[in-house]
């Protein structure tokens, strides 16, 4: 009886082990599949040669009003997310920046599905943690190391390797894709500086609360300058409903996606995950769409497609060795403890 009893407890055991793994699985799955929807839908929408509605900055304000509408009903009329704490003052010196930074990405990266391909988008995005680290040393929330800078210059040197493969190379394209990286990469490392040092952590629902309405607030003026005229004088043009309602939800699922799999599994998992959506994202470019994928473009991802799997083995790295010296810290201090009881208790005797 003994011994049944051990053996079940081992297969439940394990079958919670295997039931952990599968639902990572399933997440990543999730995130992966929402990752891929969004960009391939929004290039079906903006590009010129498909759904043909050439407008990034409309495209991101009816993402950002549809996602502030959802969020602002799952945190002040549903309340299944608590939101931080959120002084005036602290909503404009540290939310407001990162808000303007966060809808400059958007617009910019929007933007660049009008001139190049899928798959060379992925491949510019690459440079996300040359980008990360550069603003991080520039802002002082990393330190230099030569090691680092060359892993970063050899992402660098595979990025320019594709990019000089590339069939359908648009320099202004790339100078919008490169942008939204830069923004990205200072957002990044803003809300480090300006939230998490401050003790205020954001998940993509809390984020997309405080973030979405100031994004559409900045977008409203560059929106009327240049694409209100151009709406103007389109209007033939009737918007499918079905067609931009599905496009924002799959954005705001994104999201909650994202809250899923960081908070289920860590930040590490996400972005070799990354890595998988992005070849999967240039296999479909390339089978589905039919852009054009030459064999320098995958020799050029492929060295930098090294450089960031080596970027995210000294990150993961890095935070085994710190979990590692928290489990220390911890066990010096109970053992401190024990032994100032056990000193208390002798004196007590005494």
């Amino acid at each position: 009886m003994g011994r049944e009893g051990t053996g079940g407890g081992a297969e439940g055991g394990g079958g919670g082990v295997v039931r952990k793994v599968l639902l990572s699985y399933a997440y990543v799955a999730i995130w992966i599949f929402l990752s891929f929807t969004v960009i391939v839908y929004n290039k079906y929408i903006l590009d010129p040669k498909m759904y043909n509605w050439p407008f990034p900055i409309s495209l991101t304000m009816v993402h950002m009003a549809f996602c502030s509408s959802l969020a602002f009903l799952l945190v002040r009329v549903l309340r299944l997310v608590d939101p931080p704490p959120m002084t005036r003052d602290l909503y404009v010196a540290s939310v407001v920046p990162i808000g303007a930074l966060y809808s400059l990405s958007l617009w910019f990266s929007n933007s660049a599905y009008i001139y190049l391909s899928v798959s060379f988008i992925q491949m510019l995005k690459a440079l996300m943690p040359v980008a990360v680290y550069s603003i991080g040393v520039l802002l002082k929330k990393e330190s230099f190391k030569t090691s680092s800078m060359l892993n970063m210059l050899s992402i660098s040197l595979g990025v320019a390797v594709a990019a000089y493969g590339e069939a359908r190379f648009v320099a202004w394209g790339v100078a919008l894709q490169l942008g939204a990286v830069a923004f990205e990469a200072t957002r990044l490392v803003l809300i480090q500086i300006l939230l998490t040092s401050k003790g205020i952590s954001l998940n993509p629902i809390t984020s997309l609360y405080y973030v979405a309405p100031c994004c559409f607030a900045f977008l409203l003026v560059p929106w009327i300058v240049v694409e209100l005229p151009l709406l103007r004088n389109t209007s033939s043009f009737r918007p499918d409903l079905l067609v931009f309602i599905t496009n924002s939800f799959c954005a705001f699922a994104l999201n909650l996606a994202v809250f899923l799999l960081v908070g289920k599994t860590s930040a590490l998992t996400m972005n070799v995950a990354g890595v998988v959506k992005d070849w999967l994202l240039i296999a479909f470019s390339w089978s589905v769409i039919r852009d054009t994928v030459t064999p320098i473009n995958l020799f050029g991802y492929g060295i930098a497609f090294l450089g960031v799997a080596y970027y995210n083995h000294v990150k993961l790295q890095a935070l085994k060795a710190k979990e590692a010296e928290k489990k220390a810290q911890l066990a010096n201090e109970e053992t401190g403890k024990l032994l100032q009881e056990m000193k208390d208790e002798r004196q007590n005797d005494s």
